[in-house]
């Protein structure tokens, strides 16, 4: 019998799970046990994985258990074995509802606030006693939990906030534009103003009946009478020509304005204050100028003149005011070659109407300098150079006393002419420049002419330096070859009879 049984469960090993006749209750309550320990089993590890502390899991599995079972319409909490008591919250507008699901309806619930649910309008149950022996930095608390939709949001928001920039941002910009701006309203404007200030002084004294038209036959720079008066070679330089008039072969007016269009300019200006000039050059005829050398200038103008003015620096010096005479002001310096030029070329006239202490106090203002030379430095020597201050539009006629000077001064000096014992001491003057520009002259050839040689010299080494030490003894052996050639005597040979 025993043998029966043992061979009956080595055949079948299924007979194990049958009970026998006795043991059937047994039985079923151990295959119960059994089922509800696989069920808790499970059970559990569906609450394990529900959790978004833990690796491996989505947030979407996540959120899901947390929101719950949407489908049935029935909330259905999380597994755990203490959970707290359920609050439901009624959802603000500033909190953040989670959709619904698609087929089914939801009622709103509403409920007074509760402390145990920081978080309205989501389901999160929260147990610190869970997660013990968690470091706190991986535990996200519920008041740190964010939804996607929720942080989806407050980056748009974000992103938003963003995009109107500061005016601030825009400081270089807006400073560039602006200057550039400033600088083509100021270019305009200023070179309008330029060409109305050398209009305003033609038409005072280059028109019909002015002082050049009755003094000039010739006015502007073409030879018919609709030519145009004025010549603009730049923003702020304007010429006038005329010609015609004994003594001279013509006169150059060059107005030099302030750079009016130039707004870099215009602010330097205001720092440093600068004059609108207007400068004659009359070019005299060969026969009509005699040996003069003057010059009249402000005191300071008139050293630096007399020390750079390279025919003031040779023949003329500072001139002391004469005893027992009218002169001028104690603002101006004159620089002659003599006393008697000096004297001849100030006089009475010319003191009464700008030179005197009463005139030039009214009408002296605009005055610069007056130049007049026979040794002049240039392609004409002899010549008459006036500088004056052009005043405002509105104020044109204060220089009119100036501008006469010019005239005044072509009929004087092509008139004038020195003694004999002024000549004479002029010629002397003349005649050692001469010799002392010759000298200047030849020693500057010379000069020249050692650079010449000290540069061939030069060449001539460095080829030398280049040549191989084969062909540097040939070039020796052969000028041996001709100084000795060159040191034996000259034989002569002569036929014999």
């Amino acid at each position: 019998m025993a043998k029966r049984s043992s061979f009956s469960l080595l055949n079948s090993p299924f007979s194990l799970f049958l009970p026998t006749r006795g043991n059937s209750r047994l039985y079923l309550f151990s295959l119960l046990s059994i089922f509800s320990l696989l069920l808790h089993h499970l059970s559990a590890a569906s609450a394990t994985a529900g959790r978004p502390d833990f690796e491996g899991f989505d947030a979407e599995e996540d959120e899901d258990f947390a929101h719950g079972d949407s489908i049935s319409g029935e909330f259905i909490p999380p597994l755990r074995s203490s959970p707290p008591p359920i609050s439901l919250s009624t959802p603000t507008p500033e909190s953040h509802r989670a959709p619904p699901a698609p087929d089914s309806d939801q009622s709103q619930i509403q409920s007074p606030p509760s402390d145990q649910n920081p978080n309205p309008g989501s389901f999160v149950y929260w147990d610190e006693d869970e997660f013990e022996g968690i470091p706190q930095n991986l535990i996200s608390s519920p008041e740190n939990q964010v939804t996607p939709d929720s942080t989806s949001a407050e980056k748009d928001l974000h992103s938003d906030s963003k995009v109107p920039k500061k005016l601030g941002s825009y400081s270089v910009e807006i400073a560039c534009v602006s200057f550039l701006i400033m600088f083509t309203i100021n270019y305009f404007t200023g070179r309008k103003e330029n060409e109305n200030l050398a209009l305003a002084w033609a038409s005072k004294f280059a028109t019909k009946g002015s002082i050049f038209d009755r003094n000039f036959s010739l006015l502007g720079v073409g030879e018919t009478e609709d030519s145009p008066l004025l010549l603009q070679e730049g923003r702020n330089v304007f010429k006038f020509y005329a010609s015609g008039r004994r003594f001279c072969t013509g006169l150059l007016a060059t107005m030099e304005l302030k750079s009016r269009h130039d707004l870099i300019s215009r602010l330097y200006d205001m720092v440093v204050p600068c004059k609108d000039e207007i400068t004659f050059e009359v070019y005299m005829n060969d026969d009509a100028m005699d040996h003069v050398v003057f010059a009249l200038a402000r005191k300071k103008l008139a050293k630096t003149m007399q020390k750079e003015v390279r025919d003031l620096q040779r023949f003329a010096g500072l001139v002391n005011p004469p005893n027992g005479r009218k002169w001028v002001p104690e603002e101006l310096q004159v620089v002659s070659e003599s006393k008697e030029v000096a004297g001849d070329l100030i006089t009475d006239a010319v003191l009464d109407q700008v030179f005197g202490d009463k005139a030039y106090e009214k009408f002296g203002k605009g005055f610069i300098s007056m130049h007049f030379s026979d040794q002049y430095l240039g392609s004409n020597k002899k010549m008459l150079v006036f500088k004056f201050a052009l005043p405002s539009m509105n104020q044109m006629a204060d220089m009119a006393r100036l501008v006469a000077l010019v005239p005044y001064y072509i009929d004087l000096i092509g008139k004038y002419k020195l003694s004999s014992q002024a000549r004479s001491k002029t010629e002397a003057a003349r005649s050692k420049v001469a010799q002392e520009m010759y000298k200047e002259l030849q020693n500057a050839r010379q000069d020249a002419m050692q650079k010449k040689k000290a540069e061939q010299r030069r060449k001539l080494e460095e080829a030398e330096a280049k040549l191989s030490a084969e062909a540097l003894r040939r070039k020796e052996a052969k000028e041996r070859a001709r100084q000795m050639k060159k040191a034996m005597p000259k034989m002569k040979m002569t036929k014999g009879h």
